[in-house]
């Protein structure tokens, strides 16, 4: 449903298809009568599908419903989960303690739920070899596979090559 439904003296139809409070059909009734209904049981006027022919009007507490709306919107928003996204930077030629660095920062960001992104950037004539900086990528993720799968295989672009891995149990 909308944010902006119309309520009470906002709705322009003539007459509209009546709903009240417990769900139950009136059928289809003119505006003025509606009201009188709606004003009776101390509850608004809302119409709820505009575009029907003839359009449908709910009789219910509008500030109830929009509080209801709020706090559902709310909970959804609340259980959305946002993805990170870390990178560990590479080379080709990586010693073997720069490595392991690297590595433990990748298992650390892997463990907390974060998605890292390994990438080498290829310089000078470097990018000759592609298949050294592969191997590098393979063996990286040869040693997080056990907290991790691979969500993409290295890839070149441009002069860098990338690999996606994504923990295994989310946050």
């Amino acid at each position: 449903m909308s944010k902006d439904m119309l309520v009470n003296d906002g709705i322009r139809a003539r007459e509209v298809r009546l709903i009240d409070q417990d769900g139950e059909q009136l059928g289809v009734k003119s505006k003025i009568d509606a009201l009188q209904i709606a004003e009776k049981a101390n509850l608004d006027l809302v119409l709820v599908a505009p575009t029907a022919k003839p359009p449908v009007a709910r009789i219910m507490d509008y500030g109830k419903f929009r509080f209801e709306q709020q706090k559902k919107d709310k909970e959804a928003r609340k259980n959305q989960k946002v993805i990170v996204m870390k990178e560990v930077r590479l080379s080709p030629t990586i010693d073997e303690h720069d490595f392991d660095t690297k590595l433990r920062n990748a298992r650390k960001f892997l463990e907390k739920g974060d998605k890292v992104k390994c990438s080498i950037r290829f310089k000078g004539r470097a990018i000759t070899h592609k298949e050294i900086g592969q191997k590098v990528l393979d063996r990286f993720a040869k040693a997080c596979e056990d907290l991790c799968t691979i969500e993409q295989r290295p890839k070149m672009d441009g002069r860098s090559m990338f690999l996606v891995l994504a923990p295994l149990h989310e946050k």
